[in-house]
């Protein structure tokens, strides 16, 4: 379980994220939406150690994660970036076996590789295992870094945005692949999603932010209506039932 206690975080004088308090059930997906500016990522960034909090403690079941070691860290937990630039060459596979490293500090194991051939085969990537990255399409590379994340066969997975540069197809594949990850092994996954209809249908909860603090938290139900929405995105945004998922229709909502 984590557990977020009263964190705040300001960029200069603006406060970014403010004194945000929210537990992650394990062995769910928990999807964070809003609108752009609403705190989504820094949030996450928060949980995941690549920002230090200005107030307020994050909990990896009851362990305080400022206080736990690097290594420790590592194989807890595994972090997906909005943005990931290499400035090294790398393959596919070179770069999956990077999701080892916790476990195999470079000497990659006979059941390091099995990880690995299983993190590539999950995100249908064995054939192109060999190209390098430069050498892929914004999807392909996503695909990548997110099988790399696989690797690392951490209990939780915290992924910002992972569905930038996908088109519909490998949206839905990775999505669809959380959600084995969680249904099959047992994974606690937490996310930063821009579309709310990929949040409606893959999550167990939503936590909702705007302007830095929690609108709504709850189970996806209880969030995706038009009546929380309005709240969220300060619009109109109809809500139909489609092989029982709730999908949002705000293409051309009057606000």
């Amino acid at each position: 379980m984590i557990e977020i206690k009263g964190v705040t975080k300001h960029f200069g004088k603006k406060p970014v994220v403010e004194d945000v308090t929210v537990t992650i059930q394990p062995k769910t997906i928990t999807s964070f939406i809003g609108p752009n500016g609403a705190g989504k990522s820094t949030l996450l960034s928060m949980v995941s150690r690549l920002l230090d909090s200005d107030t307020g403690e994050v909990f990896l079941d009851k362990n305080n994660v400022k206080k736990m070691k690097s290594d420790e860290f590592a194989k807890r937990v595994a972090i997906l970036k909005q943005s990931n630039h290499l400035n090294v060459r790398l393959t596919i596979r070179e770069l999956v076996s990077f999701g080892r490293y916790p476990y195999s500090k470079g000497r990659l194991t006979e059941e390091d590789e099995k990880f690995i051939d299983q993190a590539i085969e999950y995100m249908n990537l064995t054939d192109m295992q060999d190209k390098f990255l430069d050498e892929l399409s914004g999807g392909q590379k996503q695909r990548a870094f997110i099988s790399m994340v696989i690797a690392q066969d951490t209990e939780y997975i915290l992924l910002d945005e992972p569905l930038n540069n996908l088109d519909m197809k490998h949206s839905v594949q990775i999505m669809k692949i959380l959600r084995q990850l969680v249904d099959e092994l047992g994974k606690t996954v937490v996310i930063v999603l821009h579309d709310i209809n990929f949040a409606s249908v893959y999550s167990d909860r939503i936590v909702a932010l705007k302007n830095g603090r929690v609108v709504k938290d709850g189970q996806t139900h209880e969030i995706i209506n038009s009546e929380a929405l309005r709240e969220v995105y300060d619009m109109d945004i109809p809500v139909q039932e489609q092989n029982g998922c709730r999908i949002c229709v705000y293409f051309n909502s009057h606000s």
